[in-house]
């Protein structure tokens, strides 16, 4: 210590206590400071603490919760564990039960298999026993010919030597027996009068003594018990709808309408209510729009009201001097007044600078809105909107209809030439032009309207497939945009979006350049400047069409430029070999050398046949999904090819087939594919150029009958074809098959269905190249017996109806009015009548796969369609021409119409009706043996011969409702009746039986079954409505007595409404009510049945414009029929009857 302080030496205390103070002071500084922050951490842990306390609490209540889940749920973990144990025990134990049964099948398959085979051979060695049998009895007939012709002209010079001896004494015979036969006649004309015309006229007329004796008391009434049950079950009924869909366009019933004597579809699917867009019958509507205060505010000049009024710049500044358009003073009471243009005051200019006309007046029907009926409007379109008036006269008064037009509105034509379809948001307009050149006129003006307000190019969208379609960058002028291309034929369309329906603009390729360019190739320096950004990340393909700047396509990947490049450049008409696939290109230089048969190319590797799979697709496609689908078709056909074609397992080779070509019909763009890989892989690279396997040929023949491919390939396939032609090699007998199914699919164009399973059978197994026609089905007829025709690929209905009628020596169509029908996949009691553009094959198909979908579990692959060969339009000027075959069929299909309750006749005309039929199918009627021996057994069998006739021929209501003796008598008297008919030939008998029939006014009508829907004068009680060649007539549910007719001429629309069937009568006798509108409750399929029907028929007459028909007895005017009786038309029918009296035999 000492030390220290002397080192330290003498202390300053003064500044020491100075030193002190301001240490004191720093320290006292951080005291406060520490303070402020640990007066701050305090906060921030009281607030922390505070949360933390909130959270617990909610963890708290949450814990609560849970625990009383727990407790509500009160899971058993030990009974849960035991239960899984024992499902799977269970599971297990069916699993061995399974698989036990799956080895029993597979030994049952394995016995079935070899069954088979031995059938088929069994089936085989019969075949060639029958052919042999065939071919001996051909000779043998052969010479019996010869010999027969021989005796002919033996005997030829004989007959001429006795003819005038025969003809005396065929004329003693013709005296001798013309008295009774004539009275037979006399009798069943009395039966046929007291049947029919007893119920066509009310009062009934005076008849003589000897026929009222012979007319039946009590007239035939229907037991409506049972009848009106059946009736509700089939308005219950509904149609198989993917069959329907399949045959027909679409599933929905069409709306027709009567114009200039020819029906007009004017929509695909019924009326949804009642309205069509008029607003004609809703006055509050247009005044709304026309009131006092608008008009005073907006009559300004120049503004859109006075443009509605038809008001003139000019006039406006006249001080409210009203101008009428000039096309306005013309007036003309026939409606003949040719249509002109207002003045335009406004215009568009187009891509090519032309002005384009938004204006335009004149007349057109228009179809008004609850009561579908046609009013002949003056229209002004002017402003883009579309007014309408009674008379020209009117376009300075208030409008009676205002459409307003916008980008959102679709114009649809009709079927024929003059009607057109206007939808707006709102509403649907049907507007209907004196004639083609004013309808187009007005569509033209129309579409320049809507494509002025949507700012794009507006036209119909063109027609045809697609052959490439995606979103790309088009960069014209400096400018570029993203747009949805579409490549069409050889037009290359451009929209704004893919669901647009109009597109912004197009591009003709024809004999335009199309080439890939690198980068920036466009001197435009503003093209440069805007697009270099994209040019840096995108292919670039430049199309420079002929007299045009050109125009430039930015894309993304180099698969999508790689398709477009290829298909623009086809579509241009080049033949670059630079572009496209290997395949393509290899094409292409074929096609430049025009096919040089020396030509090395052809031993190319890629156009022969491999073994091996390929790793990208022949063509150009526009997706890597496609692309990959492509691949996937190529192992399908060598799995087709390479797979041994076995009788027993063909399902094999049928599935892959339809399988890969339905594919090809979902997604066109691989037809092309498919059909260069069949020609690929049926060809060999040996120099003898050997073809390639029959079962290649044999998928080639399949794929030309549904469709072709486009150019060049299609070139390059007809030359391949030419190349293997050959009559003396089976591969050469199916490229010469395959050559005729090019042609008829080029001349009836593609399917629209995959091959069926008989399709593929016959072209498998059954040698197609010996017949040309290598398919055959059988079609019935109404007598019970089939003709078996044959057809190809591409047959349609009218071509497979005319090889028929050639068969079977029947008329035509459209003279004899029979059609074909097949029946319904779901097996319900329904028939669908087939179009004559329809193919067969189609049919077939369509009829398979819906049989299969809807009932899969029944389905067999020995299941096919059932064709039916029977009348459907009825005409009584044609039957003077008819056919014998025309007649018998036109008899037994009368007869099931009596069976079922559609014919009005009484018990003694039906007894008489059976007889004349058992007559024609069985012959003359076997009386039993006088010996007491044989007549036991001849009884009973003559008494079974009976009973069956009564069983398939005598009407259903009269043999329930007789008892055990009863039906003796039935079959004592039927005897008797047949047994007055020995010795008639069956010819006669047809003429009598079609003679009684045709005295029924409605013969040859096809009556459908409805209910009135209220409110309506007919009431809401079951009838008949009856379509006959004069019109349409309404018969009563039980005595099927007229209640009212209709001519054709009167019927303005009808068709499908909501789930009913309408019509729309326009009345020209009535003023209170010139048009009436009525609707029935009927079955789905029977409402497009009866309109197809009724429009067919308006077709035929304007097709053959017969002007002397004569008009059924049920549809005169002059005459009423009971007391509720009425005739409503547009004009008096003729009061002649059908003939129905025609030569008699008896």
């Amino acid at each position: 210590m000492a030390e220290l302080s002397e080192t330290e030496g003498p202390v300053d205390w003064k500044e020491r206590c100075v030193a002190l103070e301001s240490q004191l002071m720093k320290f006292r500084v951080q005291a406060s400071k520490i303070r402020e922050l640990l007066a701050g951490k305090m906060q921030q842990l009281e607030r922390q603490v505070i949360d933390a306390e909130r959270q617990a609490e909610k963890a708290f209540q949450q814990v609560q919760v849970m625990e009383e889940k727990l407790k509500a749920a009160n899971i058993q973990t030990s009974e849960s564990e035991t239960r899984l144990y024992k499902k799977c025990q269970d599971l297990e134990t069916l699993i061995q039960e399974k698989d036990d049964i799956i080895q029993n099948l597979e030994l049952q398959l394995e016995e079935q298999k070899h069954i088979r085979i031995q059938e088929a051979k069994v089936i085989e060695e019969k075949a060639a026993k029958i052919k042999e049998w065939v071919t001996v009895k051909l000779n043998e007939l052969e010479l019996e010919n010869q010999n027969l012709r021989l005796i002919n002209q033996n005997q030829t010079e004989e007959i001429r030597t006795i003819q005038s001896k025969l003809q005396e004494v065929q004329g003693k015979k013709l005296s001798a027996v013309s008295t009774p036969k004539l009275s037979e006649d006399q009798r069943l004309s009395s039966l046929t009068f007291g049947c029919f015309l007893s119920r066509a006229r009310s009062p009934p007329q005076v008849v003589k003594s000897e026929e009222t004796s012979k007319i039946p008391s009590k007239e035939p009434e229907f037991t409506e018990g049972k009848d009106i049950e059946d009736s509700v079950a089939m308005l219950s009924c509904t149609t198989s709808g993917l069959y329907t869909s399949l045959i027909y366009k679409n599933m929905t019933t069409p709306v027709y309408t009567t114009l200039k004597g020819k029906a007009t579809q004017i929509s695909s699917s019924p009326f949804l209510d009642d309205s069509s867009g008029s607003e004609e019958e809703d006055s509050s509507r247009s005044s709304s729009r026309t009131s006092e205060s608008d008009s005073r505010s907006r009559s300004g000049p120049g503004s859109p009201r006075a443009m509605k009024r038809g008001v003139s710049l000019s006039s406006v500044a006249s001080e409210s001097d009203y101008a009428i358009p000039p096309d306005a003073y013309c007036t003309d009471t026939e409606y003949s007044q040719p249509e002109q243009k207002l003045p335009k005051t406004c215009s568009s200019s187009s891509d090519n600078g032309k002005n384009e006309p938004l204006e335009k007046s004149g007349y057109l029907l228009k179809m008004s809105g609850k009561v579908k009926t046609w009013k002949r409007r003056w229209f002004v379109l002017k402003g883009g909107e579309l007014l309408y008036y009674k008379s020209p006269s009117d376009v300075i008064r208030k409008p009676q209809g205002h459409i307003e037009l916008s980008a959102s509105c679709s114009i649809l034509r009709g079927d024929n030439k003059q009607t057109v379809q206007l939808t707006t948001e709102k509403h649907t307009y049907y507007l209907t032009a004196d004639s083609p050149n004013i309808l187009e006129e007005w569509i033209k003006v129309l579409q320049n309207v809507l494509r002025v307000q949507a700012a794009n190019p507006l036209f119909l969208q063109p027609e045809g497939k697609p052959t490439v379609k995606g979103l790309l960058t088009k960069v014209k002028h400096g400018y570029s945009k993203r747009v949805w291309c579409t490549l069409i034929g050889k037009t290359l369309y451009y929209f704004r979006s893919q669901e647009d329906k109009f597109p912004l603009g197009q591009i003709k390729l024809w004999e335009a350049k199309v080439e890939e360019v690198d980068r920036s190739c466009d001197s435009d320096e503003d093209y440069e400047a805007s697009g270099r950004s994209l040019l840096s990340t995108h292919y670039t393909i430049v199309i420079h069409p002929k007299d045009q700047g050109p125009t430039y396509l930015l894309i993304g990947s180099k698969h999508e430029k790689d398709t477009w490049l290829y298909h623009l450049t086809v579509a241009a008409g080049s033949n670059n070999v630079n572009v496209g696939s290997e395949f393509e290109q290899l094409v292409c230089k074929l096609l430049n050398i025009e096919g040089e048969p020396s030509s090395q190319i052809w031993r190319h590797p890629t156009l022969c046949h491999s073994k091996e799979g390929i790793i990208s697709p022949l063509t150009t496609l526009p997706s890597e999904a496609l692309q990959t689908e492509a691949i996937k078709l190529f192992k399908t056909c060598q799995l087709f090819i390479n797979a041994a074609v076995d009788s027993p397992a063909i399902d094999y080779h049928i599935s892959l087939a339809q399988s890969a070509l339905q594919i090809c019909l979902t997604h066109p763009e691989l037809q092309n594919d498919i059909c260069c890989q069949l020609i690929k892989q049926t060809r060999r690279r040996q120099p003898q150029n050997q073809p390639g396997p029959l079962q290649g040929w044999q998928l080639l023949a399949l794929c030309v009958g549904l469709f072709l491919p486009h150019h060049p390939f299609l070139w390059l396939l007809r030359l391949h074809l030419k190349r293997n032609a050959d009559s003396r090699t089976e591969f050469g007998k199916y490229a010469i098959y395959c050559q005729r199914c090019v042609e008829r699919t080029q001349q009836n164009g593609d399917r629209e269905a995959r091959p069926s399973r008989m399709e593929i059978l016959s072209t498998l197994l059954r040698n197609p190249y010996h017949h040309s026609l290598p398919f055959s089905i059988p079609v019935h007829f109404m007598n019970g017996i089939y003709q078996v025709v044959g057809f190809d690929a591409s047959t349609t209905v009218e071509e497979f109806l005319n090889t028929l009628n050639q068969d079977r020596g029947m008329r035509k169509p459209a003279q004899s009015g029979f059609a074909l029908f097949t029946d319904d996949p779901s097996g319900r009691d329904l028939e669908h009548c087939l179009q004559g553009n329809i193919k067969i094959c189609d049919i077939i198909s369509k009829w398979e796969q819906a049989s299969k979908e809807q009932q899969p579990g029944k389905w067999e692959g020995t299941r096919t369609v059932r064709l039916t060969y029977k009348n459907r339009l009825y005409f009584s000027m044609q039957a003077r021409g008819e056919t014998d075959r025309e007649k018998l069929l036109l008899m037994y299909q009368t007869n099931d119409q009596i069976i079922n309750g559609l014919f009005p006749l009484n018990r003694d005309l039906v007894l008489e009706m059976t007889a004349l039929l058992a007559q024609v199918e069985i012959g003359d009627f076997e009386r039993p043996f006088s010996t007491p021996a044989g007549h036991v057994n001849n009884q009973c069998k003559t008494n079974q011969t009976l009973k069956q006739v009564i069983e398939k021929i005598y009407p259903k209501r009269y043999r329930d409702d007789s008892s055990e003796e009863q039906l003796r008598q039935l079959c004592r008297r039927l005897s008797t009746r047949w047994m007055a008919l020995r010795g008639h030939s069956a010819a006669d008998c047809v003429r009598i039986y079609l003679t009684v029939a045709r005295k029924w006014p409605f013969f040859g009508a096809k009556l459908f079954l409805a209910r009135p829907i209220n409110p309506s004068s007919l009431g809401s009680t079951f009838l008949w409505l009856a379509v006959h060649e004069d019109g349409l007539s309404i018969l009563e549910y039980s005595s099927m007595r007229l209640i009212v007719s209709y001519v054709y001429k009167s019927l303005m629309t009808f068709g499908g409404y909501q789930d009913d069937f309408m019509i729309v009568i326009n009345n020209t006798h009535s003023k209170d009510k010139p048009t009436e509108k009525l609707l029935f409750a009927m079955a789905k399929p029977k409402i497009l049945e009866i309109t197809l029907l009724i429009a067919s028929y308006i077709n035929n007459f304007y097709q053959q414009k017969a002007v002397h028909h004569l008009s059924a007895p049920a549809l005169l005017s002059a005459r009423t029929r009971g007391p509720q009786a009425r005739v409503m038309g547009s004009q008096p029918l003729l009061s002649s009857s059908r003939p129905t009296k025609g030569p008699t035999l008896l």
